[in-house]
């Protein structure tokens, strides 16, 4: 099937366009632009004002779609029948009639395979009891590890641990060895579910410091090899169908959590150190999936007749919550093959109406199009453009379809890479530049919602509302689930009273802490209940919260890596040519840049020996000891452990150290990175036009 790259060689949006069509364009356009037909004009709202203040010195604001009037500030579930996950699979079951469930694709170019939603939760019920039968507790205190990609083993293993009061861990590769073993020994692990034997092997490799892994629950058929390997790591391994029919052959009672019972432990990445272990009730995430039914429904109502494509990782909270909202109501969801590059043909294959997505991959369709379309010149880019900017007017005034005249001789070909039949879309992870937000909601046609949030508020506090579609940079009212409020962080001249500081979040979706870890735990959650994100936000004048810093100064790149930056300085400074160093990234950027202050004895001595002339500054001008330190620096990064995002694809030579005088150092001798930031933003902008 043909990929977006396909689409941008072939310019296949020009397809059925042509001098014959322009042609008729000049005679036809008005009545095919105005006529009736199947419009979807986006719900209504006052979006000039899209949250309530609340009385109080504190500046609360809460959703609009709350009865606040009468003293509601945030709702905690949508159906009086749904109060824990497993109740996500029982309604979806009822709501559906038993009807298709979880699918997958047996190949490449075949169809999906699907298992009807009482299949699922017996296998969901045989999953659990088979774990107990080979000794697990049904208690919320067992925590099970799921090592897996996407697939309906991982869902069904899930629903099992909920079946009996247990807790998922989703553990996934990114995390590294180290983070790896520090989250099975912190949660007493002693099983774990894998989707192949390189992860089995992984793991046994550290088995010594894993003291109470005793059983690997593999998906697929262990060789003799496979045995004799775990029996050497004193390590059970049973095949995940055995693990099935021994829960089959030994049925126990279900054992069911209660809202406030722990759902799942799901580690974050982390910037330093090891990643801490958000804890997450069925309450928390019953609340979520109510908040973003509501603020959805007015331009998609979930039933039985979506379906959903699963492909970003369910190791995150964003996935899960997705998958809950669509079980929920009885959907089906349909798993990519694993291989991201196979993921339009899988689009194409499943034709979802619910299509999650992060801006990395949205960049990456809008640039391939864009290129194209830029490329081919003449008549075919100048069709394109008056189209975008027909479709365009009507999207701003909150008008999304998928069937204008545009649609169907410019636009058709892409909406059917992703199927064709998507209806709703919502974006989580990074920060989306407004020019590609508002192209996709253009070319796509459908409702398109952003959200900003963390692990620890179960995903979002806050979606921007349908039909909000002028570009402003903003991330929306809070959700219903929750309250926000912004606090003083005078450190940064950040003050409430100004409607600026620190984005402070508090309602059900909130995380119970992090897993053994009460210090981390105080730090994030105060003694009032309010989580404390860390980012810098500020209230705009439509009730709409805008990020604008980050407190701590760690950042997240396009891709949804986080970044510590004074970390990666620490370790360039150890290289003896830099005397300072000052690492900047952005969200809607890929890499980070930095700023280098040479250490000038050093320098010096490196300009004789390689034959340089001049004095300091003169030779901190030069291009050959810019690449000279780019290269040391990047190469003493790699050596010391730093990621691949963590290494600066360009850097800047500043002949003029950072000082108090200067302004660009506090009096303790740290760098004032605001400061920084903008004493450097011209040289910053360069670097990233050339990178781009």
């Amino acid at each position: 099937m043909q990929d977006f790259k396909e689409l941008a060689d072939d310019n296949v949006w020009i397809v059925a366009a042509g001098t014959a069509v322009v042609v008729v364009l000049g005679t036809t356009l008005y009545w095919l632009t105005h006529r009736g037909s199947k419009t979807r004009i986006m719900a209504k709202y006052d979006y000039n004002k899209q949250s309530v203040l609340l009385p109080g010195e504190e500046r609360i604001r809460c959703s609009t779609l709350v009865n606040h009037e009468k003293g509601q500030h945030f709702i905690e579930k949508m159906y009086d029948d749904m109060n824990t996950v497993y109740d996500t699979l029982q309604r979806g079951m009822k709501q559906s009639n038993d009807g298709d469930c979880l699918g997958w694709r047996p190949g490449p170019g075949q169809p999906y395979k699907w298992m009807k939603y009482s299949e699922v939760n017996a296998k969901a019920v045989q999953f659990g009891a088979g774990l107990i039968f080979k000794g697990c507790e049904a208690v919320n205190t067992t925590n099970i590890g799921i090592y897996s990609q996407n697939r309906p083993e991982w869902t069904i293993s899930d629903y099992g641990c909920q079946s009996y009061s247990m807790v998922a861990v989703p553990l996934y590769d990114t995390l590294g060895e180290e983070a790896m073993v520090h989250t099975v020994k912190l949660t007493d692990m002693t099983t774990i579910v894998c989707d192949n034997m390189s992860k089995v092997q992984g793991l046994l490799k550290h088995r010594s410091e894993m003291p109470t892994l005793r059983l690997i629950i593999l998906i697929g058929t262990p060789s003799d090899e496979d045995r004799k390997l775990c029996e050497d790591g004193k390590v059970e391994i049973i095949s995940f169908e055995g693990l099935l029919e021994l829960g089959k052959e030994n049925p126990t009672d279900l054992v069911l959590p209660k809202p406030d019972d722990l759902c799942t432990i799901c580690f974050t990445s982390g910037t330093t150190g090891v990643p801490k272990g958000g804890k997450l009730t069925h309450r928390a995430f019953i609340a979520q999936i109510a908040a973003v039914h509501t603020i959805a429904s007015d331009t998609h109502e979930f039933t039985p007749a979506d379906t959903h494509i699963s492909y970003l990782p369910l190791a995150h909270v964003f996935e899960r919550n997705v998958q809950f909202e669509v079980l929920s109501v009885g959907g089906r969801m349909g798993y990519f093959q694993g291989d991201v590059k196979l993921l339009t043909d899988d689009l194409q294959a499943l034709q979802p109406t619910v299509f999650p997505c992060v801006p990395r991959l949205m960049n990456r369709i809008y640039d391939k199009v864009m290129s194209g379309v830029n490329s081919s010149g003449g008549v075919k880019k100048a069709l394109f453009n008056f189209a975008y900017n027909k479709k365009k007017a009507e999207v701003l005034r909150g008008i999304c379809r998928t069937d204008s005249i545009w649609d169907k001789i410019v636009f058709k070909k892409i909406q059917a890479l992703l199927g064709g039949r998507v209806q709703w879309m919502v974006i989580g992870s990074a920060p989306i530049s407004a020019e590609v937000l508002l192209f996709w909601r253009v070319v796509i046609g459908c409702n398109i919602q952003e959200g900003y949030g963390q692990t620890e508020c179960t995903a979002a506090c806050s979606v921007t509302l349908a039909g909000d579609n002028l570009p402003q940079g903003h991330v929306g009212p809070p959700i219903p689930c929750n309250i926000i409020k912004l606090c003083d962080v005078p450190e940064m001249n950040y003050f409430a009273k100004d409607d600026q500081g620190e984005i402070c979040v508090k309602g059900p979706n909130v995380f119970s802490g992090y897993h053994k870890n009460e210090e981390k735990t105080k730090e994030a959650i105060d003694e009032d209940g309010w989580l404390h994100t860390g980012d810098i936000g500020v209230w705009l004048p439509n009730g709409c919260v805008k990020i604008t810093d980050r407190k701590k100064h760690i950042f997240k790149l396009a891709q949804g890596e986080y970044v510590a930056p004074e970390k990666i300085e620490i370790v360039y400074c150890e290289e003896p040519l830099v005397a300072q160093a000052f690492v900047y990234g952005e969200s809607l950027k890929a890499s980070i840049i930095g700023v280098i202050v040479p250490d000038e004895e050093e320098l010096v001595k490196y300009g004789k020996k390689e034959g340089l002339e001049g004095d300091f500054k003169q030779l901190c001008a030069k291009k050959e000891v810019k690449d000279a330190i780019l290269k040391r620096i990047v190469q003493h990064g790699k050596k010391r452990g730093l990621k691949g995002f963590e290494l600066v694809r360009d850097i800047h030579i500043y002949d003029d150290p950072f000082s108090v005088d200067n302004g660009l150092l506090t009096p303790t001798f740290k760098g004032k990175r605001p400061a920084l930031k903008t004493f450097f933003a011209s040289q910053l902008a360069d670097m990233y036009t050339k990178l781009d």
